[in-house]
């Protein structure tokens, strides 16, 4: 098993409408060979921003690297964007592979 989380730091007050975009958005994970499953998971607020990260399942880091280069991660991406100002600073992606 492979796990990525992108993990996002998301101003104040803005936290609703970055979980709107994620629950509006088409990912096409269920199209990828090796997908598992898909988490928006809300952490904790600090004094400037909450963090909020995706948790996604997959099969294999091959798996996870093939969805990288194929259509899908395209579409999913090309529409993606929310408001750069409800972020503080980039995303940062996370990589597990499961040790037993």
């Amino acid at each position: 098993m492979f796990i990525t989380m992108n993990r996002f730091k998301i101003k104040l007050g803005a936290e609703q409408t970055f979980i709107e975009i994620w629950k509006g958005r088409d990912s096409y994970l269920e199209t990828v060979p090796g997908f598992k499953s898909f988490h928006l998971l809300r952490g904790e607020t600090k004094e400037d921003h909450t963090l909020i990260s995706s948790h996604v399942m997959w099969e294999s880091k091959a798996a996870f690297q093939a969805w990288t280069k194929s259509d899908a991660f395209k579409k999913a991406h090309a529409n993606a964007g929310a408001p750069k100002d409800i972020y503080m600073g980039p995303p940062q992606l996370e990589c597990f592979e499961a040790a037993f």
